[in-house]
C-alpha cells in the first residue's frame, strides 16, 4: 500500500482565499486573541500557524504509518494552517459561543513586568497564600493585592491580564535584585526574559522497547482505533496530548480526583461543564481516582491492564510518591508506553520553579503573548511523542513545555511578509457563526473545533 502525506494547504477546510501565514491568523482569530493585551487585534511575532501545522503534519504522517503497522487500511492523510489556528484558539472559540451570562470582561493589560535597572521578567504562582506574601513584601497593601488575584489567574483563559497599575509601578520602581530576592521569601516564581530565543533538541525523547501491535479490526478507520490511553492531567498541554490522541481514533479514559477536575466547574458553562474545559476534553471518558491513597493507585494499576498507553503531567517527584512510576505501570502492563509531559524536563533539575506557559515563554525567548502558544505547541509535540513511540513500540516518551518553545524557536526563523488579504476577526462568536468556517467546527452547547486532519482510506 503507498501512502502519502498530502502538502500542507493554507485554508483546508474553511471556504476563505487564505494566502498565507498572516490572512490565516487575522481570519481564525489568533489576532484577535494574542491582541487582547494590547486592546486591538496584533499579528504574532513569530509564523505560528505556519510552524503549527508543520508539527502537526509530522505528526499526522507518523500515525499514516502507525496505522499500515496496524492493518488500517489509510493511504493519506492533510491538514492545513488554518485547521491548526482554530486548534490553538479552541478553548477561547468555545467560551466565547456558550449561552451562559458569564463572561469575562477583555479588559487590555498584562505582563511581561520591568524593574528599575531594565529587566524584563514574568513572575508564576498557582498558590493564592503565595501571591499574598510577595506584594506585601514590596510595599503594596493586602486590599490592591487581593483584587489583583483574579485577573492574573484568569489571564491562562483570557489572554490579557488587566493588574492595578499599583503592582507595576511597584516593580518598575524597585531593582531586579529585590524583586528576585522578595520572589525567593515568598516562594514566587520569576524568571528574567531571555535576552535571545534558546533552542532545544529534541523536542521529545522516545526510549525502551515494547510490544508490537498486531493487525486489529479498525473500529473505525482512524490510526489508534482500538487503543486505550490513561490520562492523568491537568490544565492545557497535557489535556490536549490526549484530545488530540483521541482525535486520531484512540479510546481516552481521564483519571479525575474525587468530585472531578475543578477546571470542569469554571465558567462559562456549556452544558453543565466549562466551555474551555470541553474544548479540550469532550469525548473522553471519565474516571475518579484518589491517587495520594494506596487504594487509588491499585486502582489505576488495574486499569492500566488493559491499556496501550499512561500519559501524565504532575509535579516532579509525584510519581515515585504515588509509586506510579514507569517501572510500575509496567509490571502491571508489560510494554504500556508511559508518557510524561512536563514544564522543563530535567533543563532545571530535580527541583524546577512551577513550568507553565508564560514563565517558559521567557525563559526560552518565544515572543511574548499571553494567548497559550506554548501549551498548545507543547500538547502537539506531546501527542506526537507518543504516536512516535507507539509506532516504534517504545515504551516511555518525555517531552516538556520548554523543549516545545525551543521547538517554536527552531521554526521562528520564517519570514511572512505578504500583505494582508481578509478581514481581521474582531469576534469569535461571529467566527463561529460564518458558514466558511462550518466544515471545521463542531456546534454543540458551544462551539468547538473539529479534527486537524483529514485522512482519507
Amino acid at each position: 500500500m503507498s501512502t502519502a502525506l498530502d502538502t500542507v494547504t493554507v485554508a483546508g477546510p474553511v471556504d476563505l482565499p487564505l494566502a498565507g501565514e498572516l490572512d490565516v491568523q487575522a481570519a481564525c482569530g489568533i489576532m484577535h486573541v494574542h491582541g487582547r493585551r494590547s486592546g486591538g487585534p496584533a499579528r504574532l511575532g513569530l509564523d505560528y500557524a505556519s510552524i503549527l501545522a508543520a508539527e502537526l503534519a509530522e505528526l499526522g504522517a507518523v500515525a499514516l504509518k502507525l496505522a499500515h503497522g496496524r492493518g488500517i487500511p489509510l493511504r493519506g492523510v492533510s491538514t492545513s494552517l488554518a485547521q491548526a489556528a482554530l486548534l490553538a484558539i479552541s478553548q477561547y472559540l468555545a467560551a466565547a459561543t456558550t449561552d451562559d451570562d458569564h463572561q469575562e470582561p477583555l479588559i487590555p493589560g498584562g505582563p511581561p513586568f520591568r524593574s528599575a535597572d531594565g529587566v524584563f521578567f514574568e513572575i508564576e504562582t498557582l498558590d493564592p497564600a503565595v501571591w499574598q506574601r510577595f506584594w506585601p513584601g514590596l510595599g503594596v497593601d493586602e486590599r490592591t493585592t487581593s483584587r489583583s488575584w483574579l485577573p492574573f489567574m484568569q489571564r491562562f483563559a483570557t489572554a490579557t491580564c488587566p493588574l492595578p497599575p499599583r503592582l507595576t509601578e511597584t516593580l518598575a520602581a524597585r531593582p531586579i535584585a529585590d524583586i528576585e530576592d522578595a520572589a525567593v521569601l515568598s516562594g514566587m516564581t520569576l524568571v528574567r526574559v531571555a535576552d535571545r530565543p534558546i533552542e532545544i533538541s529534541p523536542a521529545f525523547v522516545v526510549r525502551g522497547e515494547g510490544r508490537g501491535y498486531q493487525p486489529v479490526p479498525p473500529v473505525e478507520p482512524l490510526p489508534l482505533s482500538g487503543l486505550l490511553v490513561l490520562e492523568s492531567c491537568r490544565r492545557v498541554q497535557g489535556p490536549l496530548a490526549g484530545h488530540l490522541l483521541r482525535l486520531l481514533g484512540a479510546t481516552v479514559l481521564r483519571i479525575e480526583p474525587p468530585g472531578g477536575d475543578p477546571l470542569r466547574w469554571v465558567p462559562p458553562i456549556a452544558g453543565r461543564t466549562s466551555a474551555r474545559f470541553r474544548a479540550l476534553n469532550d469525548g473522553k471518558e471519565v474516571v475518579e481516582i484518589d491517587l495520594s491513597t494506596p487504594e487509588g493507585g491499585n486502582h489505576l494499576l488495574e486499569l492500566a491492564v488493559g491499556a496501550d498507553v499512561f500519559l501524565h503531567n504532575w509535579a516532579p517527584g509525584k510519581a515515585g510518591q504515588w509509586s506510579l512510576r514507569a517501572l510500575d505501570l509496567a509490571r502491571a502492563r508489560p510494554g504500556i508506553l508511559y508518557a510524561h509531559a512536563s514544564g522543563w524536563g530535567a533543563e532545571l533539575g530535580p527541583e524546577p520553579p512551577v513550568g507553565t506557559d508564560f514563565v517558559v515563554q521567557a525563559h526560552a525567548g518565544v515572543p511574548s503573548s499571553l494567548m497559550t502558544i506554548v501549551d498548545v505547541f507543547g500538547g502537539v509535540v506531546c501527542a506526537h511523542g507518543i504516536v512516535t513511540g507507539l509506532a516504534r513500540g517504545a515504551t516511555r516518551v518525555d517531552s516538556s513545555l520548554l523543549s516545545a518553545a525551543g521547538r517554536l524557536n527552531a521554526g521562528a526563523r520564517r519570514s511572512c511578509d505578504r500583505p494582508l488579504t481578509v478581514p481581521v476577526c474582531d469576534d469569535l462568536a461571529a467566527l463561529a457563526a460564518d458558514p466558511r468556517f462550518s466544515r471545521a467546527l463542531i456546534h454543540a452547547d458551544c462551539v468547538l473545533v473539529g479534527s486537524p486532519w483529514e485522512f482519507r482510506s
